[in-house]
């Protein structure tokens, strides 16, 4: 009894000695693991090591998804931008493409060293991303209301909310994707002075704040007296002058004397290097056609016959 008590510990005495030695030499792991996340933006971000090293201190991030920890039986995968570098923080935004929780964990590398795992505590899920109100521009071009956003997540729509400034109630709300950025708003009254509000929405139906109301004035298409007379009349002389052309073409088609037409429309000499081929040619095809000569041929019938 007494030396199975003395056997116990001893192995106390080891495994405490064992767990002292490995803290003393192992590389300490990187603390104050955190994730930074805003417009769906993923970082994360951790504290250098405060440990001597006689090179670049490296860092190495892995993540855990569901589909990880339930159908690849709980293994990690290592986030390909992030791993040895020598930077303090990780963009993680491809890398976590659902809206699951995520374990997400980094060590540390100095020369052939390493650290323990240093484990992001909560998990993170990208649904609790800070989302930025949008950069709205407003212009106004006659009529025609103009809408530029800017800053918007490729997963996120705006929601985009117009007034006329005097009748608030009726206002419209208008949904532009990240990918179209602007919206333009034709035929509105002119002299009226309208109101625009704009908020970033995720597909789960987190929004931002709204922004602050942009109110413009129309100033109207209505052209002055000078453009209402100028079109049409351009037009109607364009018309009588293409007619005049074609009319002074057709008559002198028409009335043309063949002494004045021939002056007119003259052929063109050949050159004279082929002068002697068109003579050669008409004195062949002028001359009479040889006489064929015929013989006639006696037959004299034979003495068998």
């Amino acid at each position: 009894m007494r030396l199975r008590q003395t056997w116990t510990w001893t192995l106390m005495v080891m495994l405490v000695l064992l767990d002292f030695i490995t803290d003393v030499w192992m590389l300490p792991a990187p603390s104050a693991v955190a994730m930074e996340s805003v417009d769906m933006t993923h970082t994360l971000t951790w504290r250098p090591l405060q440990t001597p090293c006689n090179t670049t201190v490296l860092y190495s991030v892995q993540f855990q998804g569901e589909f990880e920890l339930m159908v690849l039986n709980g293994s990690w995968v290592d986030a390909l931008d992030c791993q040895k570098i020598p930077h303090k923080h990780c963009d993680l935004t491809f890398d976590l493409g659902s809206d699951s929780d995520y374990n997400i964990r980094v060590r540390a590398q100095c020369g052939s060293e390493l650290s323990s795992w240093s484990e992001l505590s909560p998990t993170f899920n990208r649904r609790h991303t800070v989302l930025t109100e949008p950069k709205v521009t407003v212009t106004v071009v006659g009529d025609v209301l103009q809408v530029s956003l800017d800053k918007l997540p490729l997963t996120a729509v705006a929601h985009v909310t117009v007034w006329r400034k005097d009748n608030e109630q009726q206002a419209a709300v208008y949904t532009v994707p990240a990918e179209q950025m602007v919206l333009q708003l034709p035929d509105l009254q002119e002299g009226a002075e309208y109101c625009v509000t704009a908020q970033t929405v995720l597909h789960t139906q987190q929004r931002s704040s709204s922004t602050e109301a942009h109110c413009v004035s129309i100033t109207g298409t209505a052209p002055g007296p000078d453009v209402v007379w100028k079109t049409p009349t351009t037009v109607t002389a364009t018309v009588l002058l293409m007619a005049g052309l074609l009319f002074a073409v057709f008559w002198s088609i028409v009335h043309c004397r063949p002494d004045q037409c021939q002056t007119y429309f003259q052929k063109e000499q050949l050159p004279h290097s082929l002068e002697h081929v068109q003579e050669h040619v008409q004195d062949v095809l002028m001359s009479p056609l040889e006489t064929e000569h015929c013989e006639q041929i006696h037959i004299v019938p034979s003495d068998k016959d």
